[in-house]
């Protein structure tokens, strides 16, 4: 194929093998191109004026591809064969060719444009001439920039944001650069040291003076000799052949030029704990505490090994100029979580409390902001040797309370079950607290069109809520949950008392969410997911860790969830709490996470996960099964909420075992005690908490209906009645015998006893459990609309049964035995006669189709659990020729 391109090249040639010039000076062949995209245009440019200057030579298109790739080499080269091998169409239009013509981008060059080993000012030059052809903005270059730096380099940028544009950023960086070379090394090993390695003559002393006995140190002070020689005529300070100290050099001016890079920190000790400012210094070449907090910390010093000069980059003296001891290891405390033992060189007469210096930074890597000075994230090492579970005891206390921020660990924790401790990483919670990544479930926050943005307002905060206020930010910003925010929106954010007597902050964002287009995902119908355990003897409940900050809002709607705060205006990165769309959109979440396990052995309700099985062996499987598709996804579980292999679990209110499920015993105990409502709102509390147990009590509409019509007409003032009275007292004494709801087996027939009422239906669903023939109930009720209850007796009793079928659809219709309605004679009688009448029942007798059912009857006196009313069929009945229910059913 080579050959071929070689003699489709001379062939495209031949006709005019060295052609005169047609005018003007005689035209250079260009130089070789192999896709450099810094020369691409400069060689374009010689190739289009040589065959602009040479058109003879050039009689067709196809006769300029062949002479521009007769000057390609490299990847253009490669590239140039493959499309004269397959004949591309290409090959016959030059402009075609140029537009394809392979080129390293600039950009992708400014990517991996590293300095490496060259000179700080080569690799500027060579950044200036990418950066002209990039056609990026100043913000994008000087990150590129920045990026490209040698560490030690850019550690000591890391004090100029990029508000100082990249001129300056560049010109500064090299003044930085000449100065770190100017000290290198910054720490060296005393000259001395080589001296004696190759001198037979033994020195007669090193640094550190006190290695002298004490009496030829008492001689040499009498004999006016030099401490370090021995020899007469000079001190100690003015030896001669002494090396010089070492030197510790910093890269500030002073430390009055670094108020912007002071960071809180906290030292502790086993009984004393002490704030601090830490100076951040990326040119000083050591840690360094002042003598004022070793005292005030009650510790020692000890006396280094080697004694160094301590001087600013103009070289003067930093405190008295020289450091001669350590401290021994102090706990430093920077934000709640992160911890380290360090050692510090001491510092005499320092106006600054400690220095953080390079060796520091290049430990832990940290991201800073600036202004102020704070740490926004620190590095992967730090994640797992430097952030403890446990925050010192002291600074407990600074977690007044929030629920987006994770409180402190408690001191006891559960343990994790062996077989799971592969996993540990899934019960972290400092992992918790990092910022999540992207995801295609992130949080959307799509607006109404002319929708109008929140302007909230900054309320008074007392000592304790600021506190508890500041606290939060702090955190919130360490762990890059928030950012500092220009948006235009402004909700606000306030505190709400928690039953502990702590404080729980919170946005108000209900004017946000009257402007957002929400989402119809529906959340699990839980009675429903409930029905699925059906055979499980061992379950497991797992409840997630911060659930909602483990989603991200979509890159662009950050600014939407804008808040305003006494210390600023900020922004979430992820989901906050608060938002109308946030459940629905965690939930989407989990289930596309859990999917290929849920109606196998998981149930998901947003962030409550149990997960249920037949036998322990499988059960581990699908537990361990579970916890890796929260590690895949970077979800967290919080180890103290998670109860593993119980016979028995709490979940959703709801009691749940392998029999069956039972309301919690600790809300039927808070409804026993319920006091007689003596207001509406009061009111409604009692109905809202008793109607979620409503399938556990038949004719629960019915027997409720003394209280619901207290609130009809939507009353000012709650007027109670002995009817009322006698319903609230009823309904309680209901709940504390309350039936077991056994888990539907669909391979055993079901029975449905329907009943009606002048105010309501109710039915239950029933069926036999293991050899006995005792029926195993679940209540379903319903108030009648005003406009069922102008139904007669038997078309009440008929919508009964219509509505239960509807409730229990997801058991009946297609049940693998037929089932049984029971009713009593008198509705018995009235179906048998009963004819489609209008519109309403011909709908109803398709609905029966159905379903395979047969109707049969218990006469009313025995009729108990469905607790029949008596009924009477309207006599002024149109027949018709066709029965709602055929005849062979009943």
């Amino acid at each position: 194929p080579f050959l071929e391109l070689v003699n489709a090249i001379k062939a495209a040639l031949t006709p005019t093998p060295t052609p005169p010039p047609a005018s003007g000076s005689p035209m250079a062949v260009p130089a070789k191109f192999a896709s450099e995209a810094t020369e691409c245009s400069g060689f374009l440019l010689q190739v289009n004026l040589y065959i602009q200057m040479q058109p003879q030579q050039f009689p067709s298109e196809k006769s300029k591809v062949a002479f521009l790739t007769s000057l390609l080499t490299g990847k253009a080269l490669q590239w140039a064969k493959a499309i004269w091998n397959a004949n591309n169409p290409i090959i016959n239009s030059y402009d075609l060719c140029l537009a394809q013509l392979p080129v390293h981008s600039t950009s992708d060059q400014l990517f991996r444009l590293r300095q490496g080993s060259t000179e700080v000012n080569e690799y500027t030059l060579h950044f200036r001439t990418l950066a002209a052809a990039s056609g990026w903005n100043e913000i994008a270059l000087l990150g590129a920039y920045r990026q490209g730096l040698n560490p030690e380099i850019r550690a000591a940028m890391a004090i100029y944001d990029d508000s100082i544009g990249l001129e300056s950023f560049l010109q500064r960086t090299t003044r930085v650069a000449q100065q770190l070379a100017a000290c290198q090394p910054t720490v060296t090993a005393p000259q001395s040291a080589s001296v004696v390695a190759s001198s037979p003559v033994p020195e007669p002393m090193q640094v550190d003076s006190t290695r002298l006995s004490r009496s030829e140190r008492n001689r040499r002070i009498s004999q006016g000799l030099c401490l370090y020689c021995g020899q007469p005529g000079h001190l100690l300070r003015n030896c001669p052949i002494r090396p010089p100290r070492p030197v510790v050099s910093t890269i500030l001016s002073d430390i009055e030029t670094a108020k912007l890079t002071l960071l809180s920190a906290t030292l502790h000790t086993s009984n004393r704990s002490l704030p601090v400012s830490a100076l951040i210094d990326s040119g000083s070449s050591g840690n360094f505490i002042s003598t004022k907090c070793l005292k005030e910390l009650h510790l020692p010093r000890h006396r280094h090994h080697q004694i160094y000069s301590v001087t600013t980059i103009q070289g003067k003296p930093l405190g008295r100029g020289v450091v001669r001891y350590s401290s021994p290891f102090i706990t430093l405390q920077i934000g709640l979580f992160h911890h380290e033992d360090l050692r510090f060189l001491v510092l005499e007469d320092s106006t600054v409390d400690i220095i953080l210096g390079r060796p520091w930074l290049q430990v832990h890597q940290p991201e800073i902001r600036w202004d102020p000075c704070d740490i926004i994230r620190w590095s992967q090492k730090c994640s797992t040797q430097c952030m403890s579970l446990l925050p010192h005891p002291r600074s407990i206390h600074t977690t007044v309370a929030s629920t987006q921020i994770e409180s402190p660990e408690p001191v006891f924790m559960p343990e994790i079950p062996a077989e799971y401790r592969a996993y540990q990483d899934v019960f972290s919670k400092l992992a918790a607290t990092q910022l999540p990544p992207h995801r295609p479930w992130d949080c959307a926050i799509d607006l109404l069109p002319g929708a109008q943005l929140p302007k909230g307002r900054i309320y008074p905060l007392s000592i304790p809520q600021r506190q508890a206020m500041e606290n939060y930010i702090t955190e919130a910003l360490n762990q890059g949950f928030i950012r500092p925010s220009t948006s235009p929106a402004a909700s606000s954010f306030f505190f709400v008392g928690k039953k502990d007597g702590g404080l729980r902050p919170c946005i108000d964002y209900r004017q946000l969410n009257s402007q957002i287009i929400q989402q119809p995902y529906p959340l699990p119908l839980v009675p429903a997911a409930l029905e699925e355990l059906r055979g499980s003897q061992v379950f497991t409940k797992l409840d997630l860790r911060s659930a909602y900050n483990l989603v991200r809002i979509r890159e662009g709607d950050e600014w939407k969830t804008a808040f305003i705060a006494p210390t600023g205006h900020y922004e979430y990165l992820v989901m906050p709490y608060g938002l109308s769309v946030s459940p629905s959109v965690f939930q989407t979440f989990m289930n596309e996470v859990f999917r290929e396990f849920l109606h196998r052995f998981v149930v998901v309700y947003i962030d409550d996960i149990l997960i249920y099985s037949r036998n322990m062996a499988e059960h581990r499987q699908h537990v361990q099964q579970v916890l890796q598709k929260l590690r895949q996804h970077q979800l967290y579980l919080k180890l103290e909420k998670c109860e593993f292999h119980k016979s028995s679990v709490q979940f959703l209110g709801y009691n749940i075992n392998s029999e069956g499920v039972l309301m919690d015993q600790g809300k039927v105990d808070a409804i026993q005690n319920w006091p007689q409502p003596d207001s509406i709102k009061a009111l409604q509390r009692f109905l809202g908490f008793a109607n979620f147990y409503r399938r556990f009590i038949k004719d629960y509409s019915s027997i409720i209906a003394p209280l619901t019509s207290l609130l009809r007409g939507k009353p000012r003032h709650l007027t109670w009645d002995p009817a009322a009275h006698e319903a609230f007292q009823h309904i309680k004494k209901l709940f504390s015998t309350a039936p077991l709801l056994h888990h539907p087996d669909p391979n055993l027939p079901f029975t449905v006893e329907a009943d009606a009422s002048t105010t309501g239906v109710g039915a239950v669903l029933s069926q036999a459990v293991g050899e006995s023939s005792i029926l195993h109930p679940c209540a379903f009720s319903r108030k009648l609309s005003p406009a069922e209850q102008n139904y007669d007796v038997g078309n009440r009793e008929l919508l009964a049964i219509k509505l239960a079928l509807e409730e229990w659809r997801h058991w009946l219709e297609g049940a693998v035995h037929p089932f049984t309605i029971i009713t009593d004679h008198k509705n018995l009688q009235y179906l048998r006669d009963a004819k489609r009448l209008n519109p309403r029942q011909a709908r109803w007798a398709l609905f029966f189709t159905r379903f395979r059912f047969t109707i049969t009857y218990r006469p009313g006196s025995k009729n108990i659990p469905a607790d029949a009313l008596s009924r009477q069929t309207s006599a002024d009945l149109h027949t018709d020729s066709e029965p709602i229910i055929p005849p062979h059913l009943i």
